[in-house]
């Protein structure tokens, strides 16, 4: 795979906010990438073990590639060729995972303030109480992480990872195991903070369903490698005729 430079993208690409080219072996997946993200809400689709949580860890900064490159607003964040590696926390990336990684001796709010260490006292005490409000995680302030259920440490580590504001949001399958209406129920105020700020969301998922109700965009990722790039109805619209067959054969 060739590494191309794209720090000066075609007129028709002018919307493209991130380009990446990856290719980085780990166990036994190689992960060999090269794409371009424009749509405000991306789902990266696909089985488990298709490379979804490793291209993430690259693109968040948590992975150093053997080869690579990633331009992120015009900001080159990685380029093995000259050495360049921007780390994660300079990124301005946020980062949600399946399991929520709250640090255990700290309350919510102040594990929801730990990155806000720029500001002052008033601004940092304003901003936790607007995104514990955001995702109805309010009256949870003083809890600790060990006193919260599944579905509250997912609303606290998005309100974490949202306060700082980053300038992209990655979500690797953060919903797994919540029930459809919790779900629901984070995802809505999630997606209007987002679109309020423009900042971009890459989403795993292996939710076919969830893909065409959330995405504008989908990445098929198998085996390490992106099997398609394009609208859900479009790039989904065999395996959604599969899964309807199956359904209306059970």
């Amino acid at each position: 795979m060739t590494l191309q430079k794209r720090d000066s993208p075609a007129p028709d690409a002018a919307t493209e906010y991130l380009q990446a080219a990856i290719e980085h072996t780990v166990g036994g997946l190689s992960l060999r990438v090269d794409f371009a993200l424009s749509a405000p809400w991306t789902v990266l689709w696909g089985p488990s073990g298709a490379g979804k949580t490793s291209l993430l860890r690259v693109l968040g900064g948590l992975t150093r590639p053997e080869r690579g490159r990633v331009v992120f607003h015009g900001r080159t964040l990685l380029e093995t060729a000259s050495g360049t590696w921007v780390s994660a926390a300079e990124r301005a990336i946020g980062f949600v995972t399946q399991r929520p990684t709250l640090f255990p001796h700290m309350d919510v709010t102040a594990n929801v303030a730990f990155a806000l260490s720029g500001l002052s006292r008033g601004s940092i005490s304003h901003r936790v109480g607007q995104m514990l409000e955001l995702f109805h995680a309010a009256d949870l302030a003083r809890r600790s992480p060990a006193d919260l259920s599944g579905g509250e440490l997912q609303r606290v580590a998005l309100a974490r990872a949202l306060a700082p504001e980053p300038r992209m949001l990655l979500l690797d399958e953060p919903f797994t195991g919540l029930d459809a209406d919790l779900k629901l129920s984070i995802l809505e105020p999630l997606t209007a903070w987002l679109a309020q700020r423009n900042i971009p969301a890459l989403y795993v998922s292996h939710d076919i369903a969830e893909a065409f109700q959330t995405a504008p965009d989908v990445i098929v990722m198998d085996r390490g490698q992106i099997q398609a790039h394009g609208p859900a109805r479009v790039v989904l619209a065999s395996r959604r005729e599969q899964l309807l067959r199956q359904l209306g054969e059970a």
